[in-house]
């Protein structure tokens, strides 16, 4: 997969890795990624999905529908990729945090959902649930963060709650923050996402 890596200056920190929304690529969140732990590796990945030329990182059938078989296929690739790129870069594969908006909170929540132990911890920027029929395996401890929007013309609410709940279920540490605005990234979840990962990984 194509992707940005750089090297932190404190090897004890988490691996960010970077998930990118529809139409961004592995440079979108690097500003993100310094504002949240100037000191970690970096790890950013572009989505190997081109809808009307816009990367993603899983098909969709429609707006809000996901391509579920896709979905699978790709979420194995980037877990399968993340094991290769472990090994190519040099950092803990047990030690990384992602950080995704949008579609790529939705891959990182699905890594969460297919694979146990796959990440340490993840930010999740207006995710959705990647799928309801799967027998998620334990997230005992695992830190979360969902940010979200209460008029996100995308998302509704019940279904950010839903997601919290599933996790929750699966005895992941789940930190809910809700601003009042739509899909987009706010300074207010960017700057209480920053808290929750000093309180959490510092």
């Amino acid at each position: 997969m194509k992707h940005y890596f750089q090297k932190g200056t404190n090897s004890s920190k988490p691996v960010l890795l970077l998930l990118h929304g529809t139409g961004g690529n592995e440079h979108s969140l690097l500003q993100l990624a310094e504002m949240i732990d100037p000191e970690a590796s970096v790890l950013s990945v572009r989505g190997n999905v081109l809808e009307h030329g816009m990367p993603r990182f899983f098909k969709r059938l429609s707006e809000g529908v996901f391509d579920l078989e896709d979905l699978e296929f790709r979420t194995k690739e980037l877990s399968n990729f993340l094991d290769e790129a472990a090994k190519e870069h040099d950092f803990d594969r047990k030690n990384i945090v992602a950080v995704g908006y949008s579609n790529g909170a939705n891959i990182a929540a699905s890594l969460l959902f297919y694979f146990e132990k796959a990440l340490q911890g993840a930010i999740l920027f207006h995710p959705m649930v990647p799928r309801r029929d799967l027998n998620i395996p334990s997230l005992k401890n695992t830190p979360i963060f969902i940010g979200a929007g209460t008029n996100d013309p995308l998302i509704r609410t019940s279904e950010t709650e839903e997601l919290k709940t599933m996790l929750e279920e699966k005895e992941a540490n789940v930190t809910m923050f809700w601003d009042h605005y739509g899909h987009q990234l706010t300074e207010a979840e960017v700057m209480n996402a920053v808290k929750w990962y000093r309180e959490n990984f510092s």
